[in-house]
């Protein structure tokens, strides 16, 4: 039996660690299938969840009550996992630097809780490479273990869209990678168990982490295009909706509106791959441009909207 058959005949358990907006959802769904261990530092968010309560609203009480995730805080359980899956967050530092902390000490935790023979699939957002020159050697040195031949590693980015009821994690076709074809052939059929749209086997770790951070570039730069529309476009005395409506009757534009840009990912992942292209003496000139526009809007719409309330002798003084 390999691995994957082990899964599947609940003779081997999966673990997830880091039970976020992402990994709770990923969790639920494979305990639908196989056993799962949902693993957090986080204590008090471990009790909320064994109480049936659902902090981060993205799957809701009803299903964290009837789901049969083991919810634990104790780093020990994953000695008893031998496939982990780890989505923790990616978020970029006050200079807009990554800041891999809780990468690096998920990985120090997991590593000391590392058996012979498991697979290690990572889901954050990084700059390629992170993987394989951070990740890796963490574990090597807290197991003891070597890489490739101990243990192997994968990666398949996260897809999942908060609050968005429509594009789940079951109907988005999922990235994966890993070091050789042997895992990768098992880490794509784990995905497989849950993931309805299917797989894409990525020709290696690196594309798989690159493909993921310019999903959420391209959306940027996309946005901010559009924000520079509006800004020319409101100094013209032309409403840019009206505008992108009349363009938008050609087949091939692209249907993108103007707007402030937060939440996660889409103003965070593009600073990991420029924070890289700089490590290679390389300094973005779309991209920079980009987060820069759309970093800028709300100061933009607050001055717009201030001045629209003095011409409409609305008192800004308590309003």
């Amino acid at each position: 039996m390999n691995l994957y058959e082990k899964i599947v005949n609940k003779k081997e358990s999966i673990s997830l660690i880091g039970l976020g907006y992402v990994g709770m959802q990923i969790a639920v769904a494979f305990a639908k299938k196989i056993n799962v261990v949902g693993f957090d530092i986080n204590e008090e968010k471990i009790q909320l969840y064994k109480k049936g309560i659902d902090p981060t609203k993205e799957v809701g009480d009803k299903v964290i009550k009837e789901t049969s995730v083991e919810f634990t805080s104790d780093e020990s359980s994953l000695l008893e996992v031998k496939f982990h899956i780890v989505a923790v967050p990616t978020p970029v530092s006050e200079d807009r630097t990554p800041d891999l902390t809780p990468l690096k000490s998920a990985s120090r935790t997991l590593g000391s809780n590392l058996t012979k023979d498991s697979i290690v699939v990572f889901e954050s957002t990084v700059y390629p490479g992170v993987t394989e020159e951070v990740c890796i050697p963490i574990l090597e040195e807290e197991s003891g273990l070597v890489s490739g031949i101990d243990f192997k590693v994968g990666y398949s980015p996260e897809r999942i869209n908060p609050g968005d009821k429509v594009h789940t994690l079951e109907n988005i076709v999922k990235v994966v990678s890993g070091q050789d074809k042997e895992s990768l052939d098992i880490i794509a059929k784990v995905y497989e168990l849950v993931v309805d749209a299917g797989v894409y086997k990525a020709e290696s770790i690196k594309v798989a982490e690159a493909a993921k951070v310019i999903e959420n570039s391209q959306r940027d730069i996309n946005i901010a295009f559009m924000n520079e529309l509006s800004i020319i476009f409101n100094r013209m005395g032309i409403d840019t909706n009206e505008v992108l409506k009349a363009a938008g009757t050609k087949w091939n534009f692209l249907n993108f509106s103007p707007g402030l840009v937060g939440g996660h990912c889409i103003g965070v992942d593009p600073y990991y791959l420029t924070y890289k292209a700089e490590q290679m003496g390389y300094h973005s000139q779309i991209i920079l441009s980009g987060r820069k526009i759309n970093d800028d809007m709300g100061k933009y719409v607050a001055e717009n909207t201030i001045k629209k309330m003095i011409k409409a002798n609305k008192p800004i003084n308590g309003s």
